[in-house]
């Protein structure tokens, strides 16, 4: 009887342990495919190394990380669906992702519905942790109020030929694209449209044809300044055909709000020259400020793929370390807790430090305004990838968008004045 009553012992806790064995999963919801599938395959890459990282560490609370994959294609619908799955089915305990504001939006709400965090990447809409963010909801890279805080600031108070002239907005028809511009019209006061102009095009979906005539009707306007509020292959489409059109030799400027490097490559080095954007980090960073951790993470991505990561990459790439830490903080998966550890906590990893802010659940950090080398320079990099000169550097607390916008933009959107579970 004494030896049953230690064999039955034996295999309770041989399952016990094998229970807190059983990896985490954790869901990528990422466009595999679309119009941001470039920006997607960086998020990829970087999540795989960065699960191989941690696991090879001890993964987390002595659990693996299993990383379960979806493909968004850019669109909402899809985006739900995927996480529900992931989440019901598959059981992984958080979803990050993005790559387009509508699918994080969208994918943030379907993660809510089920008590489980969504962490943003490529999600750069006032949107996702304005008026449409919840307590589940973190976004880790910049918004576009801080891409235009940190661009605007350079062309006012750097390019005197750019102030007082006429702009025109070409502009993704969705809320990233909306806010973005919206947030651009702000701080380099071209708010009055009539004359400042703009045209909508299409998204998801939009063609060479859309592309095409709304840059016909930037040319009827005939303005100093063309800004194209567009992202990943649409961006570089349009800007070729704005180029083949002449119309890049026109303007005293071209500005690409928000800027990747994927984005930049797809283009090529002849199309971008010259080109001014934003972004909230890029692999040239940590070398021009000294950050160890950058370094490395630049170096081991780029022996990996030979390629430099991207800012959707380190995205993805901080998101995952950075619930891995929070998990440990509290000690524990329970999402509440893990929640709370993020909260306002402030951290340094692959540049200066960044924070979690409590109130809005936006990752507040330095961001930079950029632009694109000569092509001859572009071409000597061992990557050709060398696109992005530094000319505008903005702190956290400066570039970000205070308490009191923020419960504005909710109030207007009959929203609480505090995020809701």
């Amino acid at each position: 009887m004494i030896i049953r009553r230690i064999s039955i012992c034996i295999l309770l806790v041989a399952a016990c342990v094998t229970a807190e064995a059983q990896p985490v999963k954790v869901g990528l919801n990422y466009p595999k495919t679309g119009p941001y599938s470039i920006q997607g395959l960086a998020q990829l890459r970087a999540a795989e190394m960065a699960v191989e990282e941690i696991n090879a560490a001890g993964g987390v609370l002595g659990r693996n990380i299993e990383l379960v994959i979806r493909d968004s294609q850019s669109r909402p619908e899809i985006a739900v669906r995927n996480v529900e799955e992931m989440i019901q089915r598959e059981g992984c305990e958080m979803i990050f992702g993005g790559s387009s504001s509508g699918v994080a939006i969208a994918g943030g709400q379907a993660a809510r519905s089920k008590g489980k965090i969504y962490f943003g990447t490529l999600t750069y809409s006032n949107s996702t942790t304005g008026k449409d963010g919840h307590m589940y909801m973190f976004r880790e890279c910049y918004n576009a109020w801080m891409g235009a805080k940190v661009l605007s600031d350079y062309i006012v108070r750097l390019r005197r030929d750019l102030r007082g002239k006429k702009y025109f907005y070409i502009t993704a028809d969705y809320t990233w694209g909306w806010t973005t511009e919206q947030s651009f019209r702000k701080f380099t006061n071209t708010a009055i449209k009539r004359r400042h102009k703009g045209v909508l095009t299409p998204f998801p979906g939009a063609t060479a044809d859309d592309f095409k005539k709304a840059l016909v009707e930037a040319e009827k306007a005939n303005p100093d300044v063309l800004v194209l509020v567009l992202f990943g292959n649409e961006m570089s489409t349009a800007l070729t055909i704005a180029t083949d059109m002449g119309l890049k030799d026109k303007m005293k400027a071209v500005i690409v709000p928000n800027l990747t490097l994927g984005m930049a490559e797809s283009a090529g080095p002849k199309v971008m020259e010259g080109v001014l954007g934003a972004l909230p980090w890029a692999w040239n960073v940590p070398y021009q400020y000294d950050y160890e951790r950058g370094k490395k993470f630049v170096e081991a991505f780029s022996k990996r793929y030979n390629s430099y990561p991207s800012t959707s990459a380190a995205s993805a790439y901080t998101i995952l370390y950075q619930y891995k830490n929070a998990v440990e903080r509290a000690k524990n998966f329970e999402t509440r807790k893990v929640i709370a550890a993020l909260e306002g906590h402030r951290f340094q990893f692959l540049k200066d430090f960044q924070t979690w802010r409590k109130f809005d659940h936006q990752c507040i950090q330095t961001v930079y305004a950029v632009e694109c080398k000569p092509e001859n320079e572009v071409l000597k990099d061992r990557f050709n990838q060398d696109f992005f000169k530094i000319i505008n550097v903005m702190s956290d607390e400066e570039s970000a968008m205070g308490q009191y916008n923020w419960e504005a933009a909710r109030k207007l959107s009959g929203k609480p004045l505090i995020l809701e579970w």
